[in-house]
């Protein structure tokens, strides 16, 4: 299970580089119909931590609307309790089972229009960006993945369920995308 730390975005003062900068908080999420995964981590440069992680689980032969009503509410009420500064969302992957992939894309824009109902910006990655950014390898397992978000996190085991586990890493992939982004912004 993932522990649930206090809300709060701080500014603070570095004294080397006498530099602001501000812990960022991130959403993860993990999207699909039947199970959702959430994770939430707060960013400072390079250091991440977790701030709490879980996931929705709808009722499985519940219809569609229903569970995606069911889906939003508890996508807001995760919103409410932490006020992330951004929301990172996986894309569906499409490969093998195009129907699965249109579910998931609902669940998908269930998750935008939650942040975007709160104001807050969404970005969306490919399974590929994620595993690159958690684990160095764009073809890495899932149990890869899981295990350097426990690594990365500093946990003593990997967050459950893996559907949790998997948005905490959407979450991860975001900061590191972000903190490129700033590294090649500064030209260091």
């Amino acid at each position: 299970m993932c522990p649930a730390m206090p809300t709060f975005l701080t500014l603070f003062w570095r004294n080397t580089s006498r530099e602001f900068s501000w812990i960022m908080r991130i959403l993860g999420i993990d999207p699909g119909t039947k199970i959702t995964g959430y994770g939430v981590i707060d960013s400072r440069d390079d250091e991440i931590s977790l701030v709490d992680c879980g996931a929705l689980t709808t009722r499985e032969r519940s219809p569609i609307g229903e569970r995606l009503s069911y889906l939003y509410n508890g996508l807001m009420e995760i919103i409410n309790r932490h006020h992330p500064d951004v929301v990172a969302v996986e894309q569906p992957f499409v490969a093998k089972n195009v129907r699965s992939a249109l579910a998931v894309g609902r669940a998908q824009a269930m998750a935008i229009l939650a942040a975007a109902n709160k104001g807050i910006p969404s970005y969306e990655y490919t399974p590929a960006q994620v595993k690159q950014q958690v684990a160095n390898f764009g073809a890495s397992s899932k149990e890869q993945v899981q295990e350097m978000v426990r690594l990365q996190l500093g946990l003593t085991e990997v967050p459950e369920p893996s559907d949790a586990a998997d948005a905490l890493a959407v979450a991860i992939c975001h900061q590191r995308e972000t903190h490129l982004q700033n590294i090649l912004a500064r030209g260091e």
